[in-house]
């Protein structure tokens, strides 16, 4: 029986991860699972509490099969093999979506990215995300799940790319608004 680590955070998390109809149940889980306490069956995540060290590492897992199409998120299983390979849904993707839910929730940053995963870059990922690098923006937004100023579709489309790198307005385009709504908040949380 693992120590799970911020208890008081499972619940909310778990309603969450329903509410928004992502399928979650409970149940044991035999030994290995790909993260302790966590494993992906059709679509949906089974946790077994006993098993579960970190409650955030749901809205991770929970981000993977957000950001996947509905056709692919019904077939998912563990590991997710090959999904890092279809457009907008890799682990950049599911990191921003995490970030985002965990925000969302008011679950503190060192919560989610914790030192228990991440491959030991759990404090580099920190200060990325407190300095406003966001891995994943990109894709969130191509996905319309949420916006950001330069990332819209309707803005890439208006924005043309000058030889220095820098994105500027094109010759016959309106100068591109950010919607009202910006990450981390969400216009939706699962992909359609």
């Amino acid at each position: 029986m693992a120590r799970m680590q911020h208890p008081t955070l499972y619940p909310p998390i778990l309603a969450f991860i329903a509410g928004i109809g992502l399928p979650i149940a409970e149940r044991a889980l035999p030994d290995p699972t790909f993260l302790p306490g966590i494993a992906i069956r059709d679509g949906g995540l089974l946790v077994d509490p006993d098993r579960l060290e970190w409650p955030a590492d749901l809205l991770h897992e929970a981000g993977h099969l957000a950001v996947l199409s509905p056709a692919s998120r019904a077939l998912a299983h563990d590991d997710l093999p090959g999904h890092d390979h279809a457009a907008d849904a890799g682990e950049a993707e599911a990191l921003a979506w995490a970030w985002a839910a965990a925000m969302h929730l008011g679950i503190p940053p060192e919560a989610l990215i914790h030192e228990g995963g991440y491959r030991g870059l759990s404090r580099e990922l920190l200060q990325m995300y407190a300095i406003g690098i966001y891995p994943g923006l990109r894709g969130l937004c191509a996905l319309g799940m949420t916006s950001a100023p330069g990332f819209d579709s309707p803005q890439v489309d208006a924005l043309a790319i000058e030889p220095s790198g820098v994105r500027m307005p094109a010759a016959d385009a309106p100068v591109p608004q950010a919607p009202p709504i910006r990450y981390p908040k969400m216009h939706c949380w699962l992909r359609t």
